[in-house]
């Protein structure tokens, strides 16, 4: 919560902060990387810096996060940083790097805003800053505990053990650790980070779902390649190098799975709503579903271009065809072959 002396400073503000938040943190990343430009190469997502995603994703946290604690100061900040959170504990993240981050924001916030940044102003923002800051090193030192780890050591070698293709742009890769125990427990719905050296000495991380239930001595992970829409943008660097080089019998560094966005315990009905590469976290929940023989009333709505890029496919319709109260419906934007009663053409629409 905030300190009485610096909720009418942050009240008071916030338009200004919020309304000047992108150029804030597109300084604030050009500062920090001009210090530690091996952030952008081993930790920091590169396609998302190019994009602006990562300079929109930052505003936005911290914008919401300023705005819950005046508006709803009694709220704890689970929700608005819990995804944040998980994140950061597939990235490795240790409460020392919260330090360096603090240091460039605040400057980036006084450099854009000049004079109107009082030492009174600085003070409340850097109170905002540190309050945010601890509610996630507390929330990832949890994560961390939950794990059974020491903070940031969440990564391992990992052995692909097989690789399918699943579509046109997905490819499946089977991940066992190299000495043969059994892998750790997730909750389905949940996802890896996956480390890569590209041909540049760059070391590039992304997250991928875990597609199978757990309790397995292997993980899978399916990967869609990412192509250039307009022939302008980057290729994804992780998906391409992985659909290029890597093979069965190859090491991958792979973390310990995060995420919260998991399958809610009970026996409600389930909506299951997924497009494109987006099945592969809903395929985990499935396939858990199917393990533990669970009764519940699940509806099954997934949307792709076309049969030949629906990721999966089969699977999806054999886990769902083995619960008892499941029902399936697909939409294909072009549809290749005789439609069954559960696919229809065109856009998702659940109204008709």
């Amino acid at each position: 919560m905030l300190s009485t002396q610096s909720m009418p400073v942050v009240r008071a503000t916030l338009p200004a902060v919020g309304a000047s938040l992108g150029s804030i943190t597109e300084l604030f990343y050009r500062r920090m990387f001009e210090e530690r430009p091996e952030l952008l190469r081993s930790l920091f997502n590169r396609a998302n810096q190019a994009s602006g995603a990562q300079r929109e994703a930052l505003a936005g946290a911290v914008a919401a996060f300023a705005t819950t604690l005046v508006e709803r100061p009694g709220e704890r900040p689970d929700a608005v940083l819990g995804r944040i959170a998980h994140k950061h504990a597939s990235l490795g993240i240790t409460s020392d790097q919260y330090t360096l981050v603090g240091r460039h924001l605040m400057g980036a916030i006084g450099e854009v805003l000049g004079e109107a940044v009082t030492p009174e102003v600085a003070a409340a923002w850097d109170e905002v800053y540190w309050l945010m800051a601890n509610a996630l090193i507390a929330m990832e030192a949890r994560l961390y505990a939950g794990a059974g780890v020491e903070d940031g050591a969440v990564w391992r070698e990992m052995e692909i053990a097989d690789r399918v293709e699943e579509s046109l742009d997905a490819a499946s890769f089977e991940l066992r650790l190299p000495d043969g125990e059994p892998t750790e427990p997730f909750t389905p719905g949940q996802y890896v980070s996956v480390q890569v050296e590209l041909p540049d000495g760059a070391q590039q991380i992304r997250q991928y779902s875990l597609s199978t239930a757990p309790g397995r001595k292997t993980w899978r992970i399916t990967v869609k390649r990412e192509r250039s829409a307009d022939g302008r943008a980057p290729e994804g660097e992780v998906s391409s190098w992985l659909h290029a080089h890597a093979r069965p019998g190859d090491l991958l560094k792979v973390s310990l799975p995060f995420g919260d966005l998991v399958l809610p315990e009970g026996d409600s009905p389930l909506l299951l709503a997924s497009a494109g590469i987006g099945i592969t976290p809903m395929l985990s929940m499935l396939d858990h579903l199917v393990d533990t023989a669970a009764g519940r009333h699940v509806t099954v709505l997934h949307a792709d271009r076309s049969a030949a890029h629906h990721a999966h496919r089969l699977e999806m319709e054999e886990l769902v065809g083995r619960l008892p109260n499941a029902a399936l419906h697909l939409w294909y934007e072009t549809a290749e072959e005789p439609l069954t009663p559960h696919v229809r053409t065109g856009r998702a629409d659940v109204t008709r």
